[in-house]
């Protein structure tokens, strides 16, 4: 058996390799079958919708190309998503007669992005597989295929997630955090998810690429945000490499040079584990990709709805 090391689509052709064959018997384990949290597991597709992976990647490949900035916009659409209700694609949906829209959560509005990539690659779905591959899932290959083809690390994907008929503002409101608390309201935050701090650790790293608006990070970036007219002005989170997953991000904390004061008091705040992970990660990029591919699973399982609960959305941003 050819021996993949690292690549996407590496990683799924080994799967559905394994898959096809080891019995049914063998198929159980950390990465395979019945034994994964809540049923979801990798080949949740295979049968039903082979092309799951290809229509993804391909996508994708499309908008990073386009806009370097969506890879870090999907990755982050995929952690408010789960931090509300659980991973169920909640965060899609659009206001409506029944629907109040967590797009409008002040944790939310005017932050996330990444929608229209998310409704291009449904639409091609529903046209390969109707009514067969959820929204939730979409946001989750969504952000691990971001992470991927921006330098970052790969992870066998847990898969089987339904579509939430629910939004809740308020539940997001509380639940996501803010871009300026402490170190122990961070880590309450995600402990209320089943997190721990080193996933905490991990995923702030998720801030190696993206932006965020100078509003909000004025006196760490003063030569992008040099005025009030700029509020609006994206500034990049690492300035070092920030379309590039690595693990400049930690680096730039060491130096005192993180952007969000959410990120700087993972060295400055009361955890020393923090701090420890911090310089951990700063000098080994390998042992950061491997704690954030580990965390971004974990997070991936926060309440997802399976079986008959919820439902398999035909559009994002509307229930059936």
């Amino acid at each position: 058996m050819a021996v993949f090391r690292g690549t996407f689509l590496g990683l799924v052709v080994l799967t559905l390799v394994v898959s096809a064959t080891l019995p049914a018997a063998h198929l159980e384990g950390p990465n395979f079958g019945s034994s994964e949290p809540h049923g979801l597991f990798p080949q949740f597709y295979q049968s039903s919708c082979p092309p799951v992976d290809n229509i993804v990647i391909s996508v994708l490949q499309q908008a990073i190309e386009k806009d370097p900035r969506v890879a870090a916009s999907l990755i982050r659409l995929h952690f408010h998503d789960c931090f509300a209700q659980g991973c169920d694609a909640s965060v899609l949906l659009d206001n409506s007669t029944t629907i109040r829209s967590e797009k409008g959560a002040k944790t939310n509005v005017n932050s996330l992005r990444g929608f229209e990539v998310i409704d291009e690659i449904k639409a091609k779905l529903e046209e390969a597989c109707p009514l067969t591959v959820s929204c939730a899932d979409i946001v989750a290959l969504a952000a691990r295929g971001s992470t991927v083809l921006s330098g970052g690390p790969d992870w066998v994907l847990p898969l089987g997630r339904r579509d939430s008929k629910t939004a809740s503002v308020e539940i997001s409101e509380r639940n996501i955090p803010a871009p300026k608390p402490d170190l122990s309201a961070l880590t309450a935050a995600f402990e209320r998810q089943g997190l721990e701090e080193t996933d905490l650790v991990a995923l702030s790293g998720g801030h190696t690429i993206g932006f965020a608006k100078c509003l909000f990070v004025r006196q760490t970036r003063k030569s992008v945000c040099p005025r009030r007219d700029s509020d609006n002005t994206p500034a990049p989170l690492d300035f070092v490499s920030p379309t590039r997953f690595d693990n400049s991000y930690f680096k730039l904390i060491l130096g005192g040079h993180g952007l969000l004061p959410s990120d700087q008091v993972l060295l400055t705040g009361n955890g020393r584990q923090a701090a420890e992970l911090v310089k951990t990660y700063a000098a080994n990029e390998s042992l950061f990709f491997q704690q954030f591919a580990k965390s971004m699973v974990k997070m991936g399982n926060i309440n997802p709805l399976t079986g008959l609960k919820g439902q398999v959305r035909k559009n994002c941003r509307r229930v059936n």
